[in-house]
């Protein structure tokens, strides 16, 4: 991809999460309008108001690309090279609640690769980007994924699927395991804001089972571009389009994946 447009892209995608964020925190502590999706958790007036917002200031830029919005569904040309995928408000149930963790999250696509990913906090003021090989950044600052290197002296982070009847079970296994390993877990409600914390190296890793492409496209890259690695339960190369993701330092990385490996049925 062209250095240029990747640049471009990013001022875009930094410029369209600080505007979803403004829309969001307009309505924090305000909501009218709360409804409850079909395994999928809580959604608001918030979050529809921010996708809108954030489609407008890309769509100005870039009427051709793509756009694939958590509450709106794909937008724009089927055959554009370009894609994003927008999570206009991860972490409503926070959101709803009054507890300010959450976020907006942009990654952009291009021939099938992540080429940028933004991640907005607007109450914690935290923004996280990176693009394609030149590192990731926390408000303004470089960032790199910790040095931990075994899992009994880690901070961990998972989340649980709004999918309880199917996956409960896998999940609490899951988190027993870690638990009688590593130093501590968190659970916080936001898969976008888990993964930037991995790298900035807060958390030293995280795995979550059932995410939808919104909830890791720009967490990927920013993994990376922090030297973190990220794959599913596997150990295969992550793409936003699998649903179970396992991101930490390369180290605490490898070690976990063991052994979710050894628990994880056939199919992913």
């Amino acid at each position: 991809m062209d250095p240029k447009l990747r640049n471009r892209i990013l001022r875009v995608a930094k410029l369209a999460a600080v505007e979803g964020g403004k829309v969001t925190l307009r309505y924090f502590r305000k909501l009218k309008n709360v409804n409850i999706k079909i395994g999928a958790g809580l959604v608001s007036e918030a979050d529809h108001d921010s996708e809108k917002r954030i489609s407008h200031v890309i769509h100005k830029r870039f009427p051709d690309h793509r756009i694939l919005g958590e509450e709106g569904g794909f937008k724009g040309h089927p055959d554009a090279r370009a894609l994003w995928v927008v999570d206009p408000l991860d972490g409503t149930t926070n959101y709803v609640h009054g507890f300010p963790f959450y976020c907006v999250s942009i990654g952009f696509e291009y021939d099938g690769r992540v080429e940028v990913g933004v991640v907005h906090a607007p109450l914690l003021k935290f923004t996280f980007w990176a693009s394609r090989g030149n590192g990731a950044y926390f408000n303004g600052r470089k960032i790199k994924t910790s040095n931990t290197e075994k899992v009994e002296d880690s901070l961990l982070a998972t989340g649980f699927s709004y999918k309880k009847n199917e996956i409960l079970d896998q999940e609490l296994g899951d988190f027993k395991l870690m638990a009688e390993r590593a130093r501590g877990i968190r659970r916080l409600g936001s898969a976008a804001l888990d993964l930037c914390m991995v790298a900035w190296g807060r958390f030293d890793g995280f795995w979550e089972r059932e995410l939808a492409p919104w909830d890791t496209a720009a967490g990927s890259l920013i993994i990376e571009e922090a030297g973190g690695r990220i794959t599913n339960f596997k150990g295969e190369p992550f793409h936003y389009s699998m649903n179970s993701v396992l991101a930490g330092n390369p180290v605490i990385h490898e070690e976990l994946l063991q052994m979710l490996k050894r628990r994880t049925p056939p199919k992913n």
